[in-house]
């Protein structure tokens, strides 16, 4: 590797580090460069400035993302509509909740928390098409479109469980699981996650019958 590929490869390690300790306000090119030891120019030479980095440290999460969600599909390839969405469950609490993924979750809290311009390529790259596939997922189990309404409250309430998991000052108030989780804990999880899910959407589709047959009248 020659010395500018060093160069910006220090830069990108320590601007991840400093950014998901921090947010990107909090962070200064001067602290970048101090901790990459590297001269205060070589942000803008490599990337044009300090929001020119931070874009790209933010493809670590959207990478992350993809990877979440690729694997998430592949396991629920080829099952009936409900175990699809079981499988799917399971494979990206288990990712999400895993230690590896701990700095990727901290950059996209502190980019939630404070967000800026990037939050956009988050979303569409990252998070819209989790969401997609999973709605799709819940419409088969439902027979319903994936744009209905108990779809998409049934996606939240997914989300919510698996989130409910991750690292935050409430979590570890009020007894949920302290992290690093061993693997047994986090399968233990995502099985519940699954079980319980997969309780709620059945649980949604019986109600429908009924909540027709009451307004009809």
């Amino acid at each position: 590797m020659n010395r500018d590929l060093e160069t910006r490869a220090r830069l990108l390690a320590a601007a991840e580090q400093l950014f998901a300790d921090r947010g990107f306000k909090k962070v200064t090119v001067r602290d970048i460069c101090r901790a990459a030891r590297a001269n205060v120019a070589a942000v803008n030479y490599h990337f044009g400035d300090k929001f020119g980095l931070y874009r790209e440290v933010l493809q670590a999460v959207i990478r992350g993302m993809r990877t979440t969600n690729d694997a998430a599909r592949l396991a629920a390839e080829g099952r009936s509509p409900e175990e699809r969405l079981r499988r799917w469950i399971e494979t990206f609490a288990t990712c999400l909740l895993s230690a590896d993924f701990g700095r990727v979750h901290r950059l996209f809290q502190r980019e939630v928390g404070d967000p800026t311009p990037a939050l956009d390529d988050v979303v569409e790259q990252g998070l819209r098409p989790r969401l997609d596939y999973l709605a799709g997922l819940i419409a088969d189990c439902l027979g319903a479109p994936p744009a209905a309404a108990e779809v998409k409250r049934c996606v939240g309430s997914i989300q919510t469980q698996i989130l409910a998991y991750l690292p935050n000052p409430i979590a570890a108030r009020i007894g949920m699981p302290s992290r690093p989780m061993n693997a047994a804990d986090v399968a233990a999880a995502a099985g519940h996650i699954a079980d319980f899910s997969i309780g709620g959407v059945r649980a949604v589709k019986s109600a429908k019958p009924a909540k027709k047959a009451k307004s009809a009248k």
